[in-house]
């Protein structure tokens, strides 16, 4: 996807061309990186996503240097960041309100893939990638959710850290594990802020090894549809794709539009409404953390409700909610098997047929029903519908390699189209 250079620098950037391969790593990954030349808004979320990791490091970097992870100074000193360092009350937004878009722009990508087909062969590794540094989203948020000791946080993590206590044999011992003690203490605070401060750059390796797959297979479009080269050539390069044109400065400009949008709306969020109605930041985490006080109703953090909503809705088993893990788990990990899933003869939503559009569509609300559901306290109607909006997501997988063989095509065109 990318033409050799063949030009010597000289002067200083000649100077560290010898010693280090700048203009190389330059030209193949951006200048003559040739992408296709009808990528739409869709393709702006994987560029945000790789913004928003940067600005949760650096908020991140800059509050580990207040917080203290003790169980007696944790909540205080959260309080110290909001109250009393200057600017604290905005990076530490930036840093709650960073995680929340972090996940929006990620579901939006993902979306994005699910409609152009950009999980099929020859991306199988890219899609792969794609899901680990979903799984380890997750765990970063999981472990920084117990760091600001306050009431949710702390309930919120006792519930999810006693599910493993569900596992046939082990859990007991498992839980105490993961806990580090027999209850939710100073030194559960203490690995998981360990955790949550290292899982971030281990993502950043991850969206490393994401691109570098990225391009080397080059990147999907809307239509489904591999550049060609020839029979016209690109203007600038006789070599080049006719049907591609080169990320920078083309992309790049003009994803510039998508990080002012992004911008304008996140700094929006964070000074008028940081805590979007208890979604971004829960009441009950303005209360300092009470083991003899439960809150009225315990739930996640938005971007965990669907799951959580899974898991509530499987009954029990044996007195035991291990069948409900196990869903939950399952849920993510049919992430995986997708690309093999899928059996359409072409990738492209705009060219499949009926079948497959409703079942996406399907899909996409039962995600979105999942996750209100799971913000709602349990009641047998509200179990009765996510029962129902568990199967339908977990039907869009187990059923694709039929519904998707069968279904009606259109033709594909031989090239991308404008």
């Amino acid at each position: 996807m990318s033409a050799d250079t063949t030009t010597e620098t000289t002067g200083f950037l000649g100077w560290i061309d010898k010693r280090f391969p700048l203009t190389k790593v330059w030209n193949e990954h951006l200048a003559q990186y040739y992408a296709p030349k009808n990528m739409n808004f869709w393709y702006f979320f994987g560029s945000l996503s790789i913004l928003m990791l940067v600005i949760q490091i650096v908020t991140g970097i800059w509050l580990a240097m207040n917080y203290k992870p003790s169980a007696t100074d944790a909540f205080a000193s959260v309080e110290y960041i909001m109250r009393d360092v200057n600017w604290g009350w905005l990076i530490r937004y930036m840093h709650s309100t960073g995680a929340s878009f972090f996940f929006i722009v990620v579901y939006l990508h993902m979306f994005r893939a699910l409609l152009y087909g950009s999980y099929r062969k020859p991306r199988e590794l890219l899609w792969i990638f794609g899901v680990i540094i979903y799984l380890a989203m997750m765990a970063t948020a999981f472990f920084g959710y117990l760091l600001p000791w306050g009431q949710m946080s702390y309930w919120g993590a006792q519930v999810i850290v006693n599910l493993f206590a569900a596992v046939p044999g082990v859990g007991e011992e498992l839980s105490v594990w993961v806990r580090g003690d027999y209850v939710i203490s100073d030194i559960t605070l203490n690995r998981f802020f360990a955790f949550h401060f290292l899982l971030p750059f281990v993502i950043a390796a991850l969206v490393f090894l994401h691109i570098v797959a990225l391009h080397r297979v080059g990147s999907n479009n809307p239509d489904g549809v591999e550049i060609k080269y020839g029979p016209k050539g690109n203007r600038w390069d006789a070599n080049a794709p006719a049907d591609g044109i080169p990320f920078h400065p083309y992309y790049t400009v003009k994803d510039i539009v998508g990080v002012v949008v992004l911008l304008a709306l996140f700094a929006a969020v964070i000074f008028f409404w940081p805590t979007v109605g208890g979604l971004f930041l829960e009441g009950p985490n303005f209360q300092p953390a009470d083991p003899l006080k439960t809150p009225d109703h315990i739930a996640p953090v938005w971007y965990f409700t669907p799951f959580y909503a899974m898991l509530r809705a499987v009954p029990p088993m044996f007195g035991s909610q291990f069948p409900g893990v196990v869903v939950m788990f399952a849920a993510i990990l049919i992430l995986f098997f997708l690309p093999w899933l899928d059996r359409s003869p072409v990738k492209s939503v705009r060219y499949k047929g009926p079948l497959f559009k409703f079942a996406l569509g399907i899909f996409a609300v039962s995600f979105v029903v999942l996750a209100y559901l799971g913000l709602k306290p349990a009641d047998p109607l509200l179990t009765l519908f996510a029962q129902i909006f568990t199967a339908l997501y977990f039907a869009f997988f187990l059923l694709m390699p039929w519904y998707s063989k069968i279904d009606k095509t259109k033709p594909v065109p031989e090239r991308v189209t404008q």
